[in-house]
């Protein structure tokens, strides 16, 4: 059975748009000039979109170089360690003038030894005890650790001394001396780098 003829211009029965033909006059049906999408529709390629662009919603991948919103970087401020964090100023002091009482204890009691024929060793850690130790625990833990040392040394060496008419008593209060002298700067030396240091031979008179 054969289809009957259409009319020019039916189509096919799919519904499909005519074939262009090619000898057709331009602008003619069939071979209309293609027509472009107004600007801003859909798939227009508008630059920008209407409306502009919509606001971020959080979670698109964060910028190349720069932290996620809310944090990547300290607040100023903080963050990062602070004086505390490596320690006081002055090698383990709070300050110059705690420093300063420290050497004093130490080094004017070796120096008190020498000078005072090894019973005055205790004179200088006195003096930084009264002086500084009321304002400052650091110095006074060094101060009457001096004193402890050197009262105990300075009575051997009074007591040598008395005996000086004997050789015995002689040697031990020049041993005295000695011993005072040596640990007095070797605490020194050590209280300048801001180390604590325990005096060997010594007792806790002062508390």
């Amino acid at each position: 059975m054969t289809e009957p003829p259409r009319p020019p211009g039916s189509g096919d029965p799919g519904g499909y748009p005519p074939e262009p033909n090619p000898s057709a006059p331009y602008g003619s049906p069939g071979h209309e000039p293609p027509t472009a999408p107004l600007s801003g529709a859909p798939g227009a390629g508008g630059y920008p979109p209407p409306g502009g662009y919509p606001p971020p919603t959080g979670d698109q991948p964060p910028s190349a170089g720069y932290p996620p919103p809310g944090g990547g970087f300290p607040p100023p401020g903080g963050g990062y360690p602070t004086g505390g964090a490596y320690g006081p100023p002055s090698g383990g002091y709070a300050n110059n003038e705690d420093k300063t009482w420290v050497l004093v204890a130490h080094f004017g009691g070796a120096a008190g030894m020498f000078l005072g024929g090894g019973v005055l060793g205790w004179l200088a850690p006195l003096i930084a005890l009264l002086a500084r130790g009321n304002q400052s625990p650091t110095v006074r833990a060094h101060a009457v650790a001096a004193l402890n040392f050197q009262l105990l040394w300075s009575v051997i060496a009074l007591i040598g001394w008395i005996l000086t008419c004997i050789l015995v008593g002689l040697l031990i209060g020049f041993g005295a001396m000695i011993v005072g002298i040596i640990f007095g700067i070797v605490a020194g030396i050590k209280a300048n780098e801001g180390s604590p240091y325990r005096y060997p031979m010594t007792v806790n008179l002062i508390k």
